[in-house]
């Protein structure tokens, strides 16, 4: 029969090259199954984000009724609003040693619960008090979050998805303030990320720092597959981590050492910049922006940045890997320029007595061209280059640091936004149109190309 005679042929096709084909089979099964692992442990860690993105967004479509129901005063809001980067620097102090103490997954695990407690305080609240107290708790989970999930996603990629799958993490941050923005509602999925987090594996280069070497090698198989030979990069692991153990325990001054000072200026750098750009202050009070700009209800300019944010984010995502990290980070830089110019030009009309409707108009194409470039690259960048920048010895100090810079300009300009808008609302857009254009000049002379390469390579040749 010819299925026997196939048979026949198969079997006796070894010196063909059948046991070669029949290996990269298995080795492809294996990356499949790899892929999938990373992809999963990926999709769980970012429910976190979407927790971020939540509490960024929930100040915004809630501004009215808790003013109203609560009968606070611009000042008390702008406490509440700006608290959450309160509890968040604090949990941007905490974070680097929670994950080095407790392991990625560890920390996670603390986010979500401290997540939990906060928005049911928030929820339950019937006074001033309880709702600071939630927000507060909420900022904390935030800010640990916030530095974990991109570290982690980091240091499980391989090299050419690292860009697009920590991109992920500012996607849900977009996705859970879209929805926020769009239903006003909250909408959480922290049970999700505390459940899921069981589940996925540790990072492999935590587990060789702590000297988990049957975990390690383990926590290897299963993001590359159980047959897969992880021999080279687990000794390339091993090597890089031995160096580090000999050198001693970071502290915050080791960091402006000659050796890290170029990743420490480009850590907390970018993290400067995306925030004193003004993102927080136009994400958290959009709705009195564009009444401030002439419309009747913030609530139309308020969806329309809801929708466009997580289709801008998505492409993003997939150019990260594509076009690579810095020229993106310029085109949204330059962007953010833009759309912060043109919003600064429309105010400037507005209080130079021009009342048409046109000029309401650019002031929500001024904004929304600085959402979506913000979105494009901005948002997401400067995470995965911190993630990707710090050796492991220094990881945990220095992403407190770099967090921390991002927290404390997210209150900075969440706190002092509406006074800002008060004093001139032309003249603070201006602000941030110089900040923007600074940010561009910042990108082009210090920040890497990281695109490509393992992290013990890009480590290699900023700190070498």
């Amino acid at each position: 029969m010819a299925i026997d005679k196939d048979i026949e042929d198969w079997m006796g096709s070894e010196q063909n090259g059948s046991v070669e084909l029949l290996i990269e089979h298995g080795d492809l099964k294996s990356s499949k199954r790899s892929i999938w692992m990373i992809l999963f442990s990926t999709i769980v860690v970012v429910c976190g984000s979407f927790i971020f993105g939540s509490c960024v967004g929930f100040s915004a479509p809630s501004q009215s009724g808790i003013m109203n129901d609560m009968g606070l005063s611009l000042s008390e809001f702008a406490v509440f609003g700006s608290i959450l980067t309160i509890g968040a620097m604090i949990g941007a102090i905490a974070s680097g040693r929670i994950a080095d103490f407790l392991g990625r997954k560890g920390a996670m695990r603390v986010s979500a619960l401290f997540g939990m407690i906060g928005w049911l305080a928030i929820y339950f609240g019937e006074d001033v008090l309880l709702l600071d107290f939630g927000r507060i708790f909420t900022g904390f989970g935030t800010g640990v979050f916030s530095y974990v999930v991109p570290v982690f996603i980091a240091e499980i990629s391989p090299k050419n998805l690292r860009g697009v799958l920590t991109a992920l993490n500012q996607l849900m941050i977009v996705g859970g303030l879209s929805v926020t923005y769009i239903v006003g509602t909250i909408v959480s999925w922290r049970e999700l990320a505390l459940i899921g987090l069981f589940f996925i594996p540790e990072s492999p280069r935590w587990l060789a720092k702590v000297g988990k070497q049957e975990l390690f090698e383990e926590s290897l198989h299963r993001l590359h597959g159980k047959d897969a030979d992880i021999s080279e990069e687990a000794a390339e692991i091993q090597d890089y981590i031995e160096t580090l153990n000999r050198l001693p325990r970071a502290r915050i001054v080791d960091l402006f050492q000659r050796k890290y000072i170029r990743s420490t200026i480009v850590g907390v750098g970018l993290m400067a910049f995306q925030q004193f750009g003004g993102i927080n202050g136009i994400v958290f009070y959009s709705s009195q922006t564009f009444v401030s700009a002439g419309f009747s209800s913030g609530n139309f300019g308020t969806i329309l940045i809801g929708a466009i944010q997580l289709p801008i984010t998505a492409l993003g995502a997939i150019l990260t890997d594509k076009t690579g990290r810095k020229p993106l980070l310029l085109i949204s830089s330059s962007g953010t320029f833009l759309g912060c110019f043109v919003g600064a030009l429309s105010f400037y009309l507005r209080e130079q007595g021009v009342n048409a409707e046109w000029v309401s108009v650019l002031t929500l194409c001024g904004i929304l061209i600085y959402i979506g470039s913000f979105a494009m690259g901005m948002g997401a960048i400067p995470w995965i280059i911190m993630s990707e920048i710090f050796p492991i010895n220094i990881k945990g100090t220095a992403g407190s640091l770099v967090t921390l810079m991002n927290w404390f300009g997210s209150w900075l300009i969440s706190y002092t936004f509406n006074f800002l808008m008060s004093w001139s609302s032309w003249g603070t857009f201006l602000i941030f149109t110089v900040i923007c254009a600074a940010n561009v000049v910042f990108a082009l002379i210090f920040v890497p190309e990281t695109k490509g390469r393992t992290l013990e390579e890009i480590q290699a040749s900023l700190n070498g």
